[in-house]
């Protein structure tokens, strides 16, 4: 699952921030130390992922150890959405033993 994630994140920052070029563009290339993304670019990308996954990421996980390089957010997302998935499985099980 991670994979696609990386697809599509990589596909957003080379057409929102690089402008559509690639040139040396690496996943694991870290936005800050780049010059990629600004501030003001990090609100528009989480923006990005909190509508497309249909997630809220929390001011505690907004760190660059999540979101700095296109493959760090794709092993966030696993995490995020595996956890998601779960409390509403867990959920699910505990509306039907209601």
């Amino acid at each position: 699952m991670e994979s696609n994630f990386v697809g599509d994140v990589h596909s957003f920052v080379v057409g929102n921030y690089l402008m559509g070029r690639e040139d040396g563009f690496s996943n694991d290339d870290s936005f800050q130390e780049q010059g990629i993304i600004d501030s003001t670019g990090i609100l528009e990308l989480v923006s990005h992922l909190e509508q497309t996954y249909n997630i809220e990421i929390p001011d505690g996980e907004l760190n660059p150890d999540n979101l700095d390089t296109v493959n760090r957010i794709a092993a966030y997302l696993t995490r995020k959405l595996s956890n998601v998935t779960g409390q509403q499985l867990g959920s699910e099980r505990d509306a039907v033993s209601l």
